[in-house]
């Protein structure tokens, strides 16, 4: 077997119609970015090949379900934003507690079709293969259940939606591909957001949600293109000290580079890591000014962790959601849970990344 990824031949390997060509240009330069930058192992490069395959695999199972769907809507969906590790897991958890908002399940984003009914053997199994893709992953990738903890079962971030148009930073965080990282940052990401609606209108052909609650770092700086597909959607905003922030998302993402590769440069990875972050940043405050109070709300983390019913509360009345008694009593018993439960230690400094608090604050706050 060649040591180099071959896209042309992952591509004929495929016995599926992967739709529109807007998958090409993404792919080729993510392959190239991987066989010339990423300093991939053999299994590497075989992990990438088979997740890759299996992107294009549910995309084109999409495609051919949204040719048979009934015209549908997706009315005020809610993404949670924000720098990564700002909170935006503890709060999505919190929303996702609501029975009016569904989000995509990680089993749905490994196995999304054919639709199965909930409770069905079908849906048994295919929580059983995802279980059991996540016991594979905390085994080559250690303590990546202590620093971001997913169950098969769970809701999970848009990252993993936008896979299927080939245009997720998700590759960035499994190997170094900054050409791609690039690509990424320049080229429509329209296109992202056009097969994410293609998602979730498949799903909702099966049971559809009085609103969908989605959550993805990487949404921050794409308001325009969000709004774009989905006109009314809400974005709820939370803020962190991104010198707290920065160093935690580098620490994770060099943890999942060690079951792709052997050579983890941290200084390169806090460089790319702190620009990507920037621009994102920029790009949202150009984009948010042009949004009313009742489609955005910014909330801050001291005041969120000190307490969350009270920041929960405030998100539904600005965005006049409806809250009663038995959805406070889950929020309540959620955050008492989750005061009690033992949770491993995270540590990491700027330093180890080539960055300082100055330079982070003076870029980032």
């Amino acid at each position: 077997m060649s040591n180099l990824l071959d896209a042309d031949k992952l591509l004929r390997s495929l016995n599926v119609d992967l739709g529109e060509d807007d998958y090409e240009e993404p792919l080729h330069i993510l392959i190239e970015s991987l066989n010339e930058e990423a300093n991939l192992t053999y299994f590497g490069k075989l992990a990438c090949e088979y997740q890759i395959k299996k992107h294009l695999t549910v995309r084109g199972q999409i495609f051919q379900k949204s040719r048979s769907l009934p015209n549908s809507t997706i009315s005020r969906p809610v993404f949670v934003i924000g720098l990564p590790r700002s909170g935006t897991t503890f709060l999505f958890n919190l929303l996702s507690l609501d029975p009016d908002h569904r989000s995509p399940l990680f089993w749905e984003m490994m196995n999304p079709l054919p639709l199965c009914k909930s409770g069905s053997i079908a849906e048994k199994m295919r929580v059983m293969r995802s279980r059991a893709i996540l016991f594979s992953k905390n085994r080559f990738i250690s303590k990546l259940d202590d620093m971001h903890a997913i169950t098969a079962a769970s809701p999970e971030e848009c990252l993993l939606i936008k896979v299927f148009a080939l245009r997720s930073i998700l590759y960035f965080y499994m190997a170094n591909t900054p050409s791609y990282l690039s690509y990424l940052e320049n080229s429509d990401r329209t296109v992202s957001y056009l097969w994410h609606r293609r998602f979730l209108k498949a799903l909702q052909s099966g049971y559809k949600p009085k609103r969908w609650l989605l959550k993805d770092p990487s949404h921050l700086g794409n308001l325009d293109e969000i709004l774009s597909i989905y006109p009314d959607a809400c974005f709820i905003h939370i803020h962190r000290d991104p010198a707290e922030t920065i160093p935690s998302i580098c620490s994770l993402t060099s943890q999942v580079r060690k079951g792709f590769t052997d050579s983890i440069d941290l200084n390169e990875l806090g460089k790319r890591t702190l620009d990507f972050w920037e621009n994102s940043k920029k790009r949202n405050e150009a984009q948010k000014s042009n949004l009313n109070n009742d489609q955005y709300i910014d909330i801050y983390y001291e005041d969120f962790i000190k307490n969350p019913l009270k920041t929960i509360v405030s998100i539904y009345t600005n965005f006049n959601f409806s809250f009663d008694k038995k959805n406070k009593e889950l929020v309540e018993s959620y955050i008492n849970k989750s005061i009690n439960t033992p949770k491993e230690k995270h540590i990491y400094t700027l330093e180890e990344y080539g960055l300082d608090k100055k330079e982070v604050h003076n870029r980032l706050k």
